[in-house]
């Protein structure tokens, strides 16, 4: 399961996070896999990651978001 959602911007910078949970059974080879898969094709980088007690990988992904300024 993952979600996506969006942080108060803090000064110049706005970030969108991404949450996603692992269960125990994927291995930390295809773990890794999958993040790298979803750096190299969405932009996303490694914002923190916790594993828990029982063994389930708690992940946070977060990528800047760029606006385009408006020509007059």
């Amino acid at each position: 399961m993952s979600r996506a959602h969006r942080r108060p911007p803090s000064p110049g910078v706005e970030w969108e996070y991404h949450k996603v949970t692992f269960s125990r059974e994927f291995s930390r080879n295809v773990v890794t896999k999958l993040l790298v898969e979803r750096a190299e094709h969405g932009g996303w980088e490694l914002h923190q990651v916790r594993i828990g007690p029982d063994g389930v990988r708690r992940v946070v992904l977060r990528r800047k978001i760029i606006r385009q300024l408006r020509a007059c």
